[in-house]
Parts: structure tokens; sequence; C-alpha cells
């Protein structure tokens, strides 16, 4: 339980007093360089190889201006919703990148990230902005946030309940990342994959 505690303090999920300079805790911080590499490392694969990507409701015509970590940084000041949410959010992404067959990629990271946050908020927190304000943050329209919620949502089962088992070993993980983010090696195990295609 007490090394639940540190880990737990030493992401900023417990106080403030993990938070960078710029008041971000330090998880947001280790779940955008995360992403970032996953993107870079999907979008690169997908140019060698030739291989098309899944279109889905979440991809954009072309990559949003913000990095995600400066999209991350914007989500958490306006929205105000909890450092927990953002670690949930990440393990919702893997389960609909895995039950969809997607590449996380610049075209569709941003508009996951907020649509991952908002349910996540939804279902965590005590009080909840509504969609047409998270959209106003994300940059999208409040009927474009419906509708990915919707389908989120369907790719999820409904299934939102993270056991507290699933949420320490996410955290464990990027609490592992950290010091390999900063040797510059990270851990591609910790990057979100896709799953195995289906048989059909």
């Amino acid at each position: 339980m007490a090394a639940e505690s540190e880990t737990f303090m030493a992401l900023g999920l417990l106080d403030e007093s993990s938070r960078g300079v710029s008041g971000t805790p330090r998880v947001l911080v280790l779940i955008a360089s995360v992403l970032e590499k996953s993107l870079q490392k999907n979008e690169k694969l997908l140019t060698t190889s030739r291989r098309k990507d899944a279109i889905t409701i979440f991809h954009g015509s072309r990559s949003p201006t913000l990095s995600i970590r400066q999209y991350i940084e914007r989500v958490f000041k306006y929205s105000r919703c909890s450092a927990s949410c953002f670690v949930v959010a990440y393990i919702y992404i893997n389960k609909f990148l895995q039950q969809t067959d997607a590449f996380l990629t610049s075209l569709n990271a941003h508009r996951l990230l907020i649509t991952g946050i908002m349910v996540a908020a939804k279902f965590l927190d005590d009080e909840c902005y509504d969609n047409a304000y998270y959209a106003r943050i994300g940059g999208v329209s409040t009927a474009e946030m419906n509708r990915m919620e919707m389908k989120f949502l369907f790719n999820l089962d409904f299934r939102l309940h993270v056991t507290a088992e699933v949420f320490m070993n996410c955290c464990l993980k990027l609490e592992n990342e950290s010091g390999k983010y900063q040797n510059g090696q990270a851990d591609p195990s910790l990057w979100p994959r896709r799953r195995p295609a289906r048989q059909r």
C-alpha cells in the first residue's frame, strides 16, 4: 500500500508536489511522451510498409498544430478534471485501438484524447463539464463530440470500469518509463499497439 502511495505521489496523482513548472502533473507528461513516441513509430510503419490505417470517425483531414503534450496540458487546464482521468483515458484509448485495429497517428490522437478524457471524467469525477464545453476545449464541434463519444463507448462495449490493479499496473509502467525517456530508451511494450488481426 505504501509503495502504491509513493508511485501515485511521484506521478502527481495525490497532490501538487510532483507538478512541474507549468503545474502539470508528471503523469500527464509521461502519457504525452508515450503517445508521441507511439504515433511517430506508427506513422513510420505505415509509411515504410505502405499499409493502410483503419479510418475512423476520429481521423481528421490534417494534423493539429498543437503537440500531444500541449494538447494534454490545455485539456487539463480548462477541464479541471482529475489527473487520474488521463490515466484511465490512456487505458481506454489502448482498448479502443485494439477493438478497431487502428493505429494511433497524428490524425486521430487528439480526437481520441479529448473523447477518452471526457468519458473518463464523466465516469470518475463527481463534477464534470458537458460535451459542448469539452468540444470547445478540444477544437471540435459539439455534434462531432457527441458522435465521437458514442462511437468510443460502443467500441468499448460501455465497459468503463478500470480495476485498481489495471490502474496501478499502468501507473507503474509509466513510472518505469520516466527514467527510460530521460535516457532516450523508452520501452516499446508500453506503446499502444494493435491487436493481431482477427481471423474471419
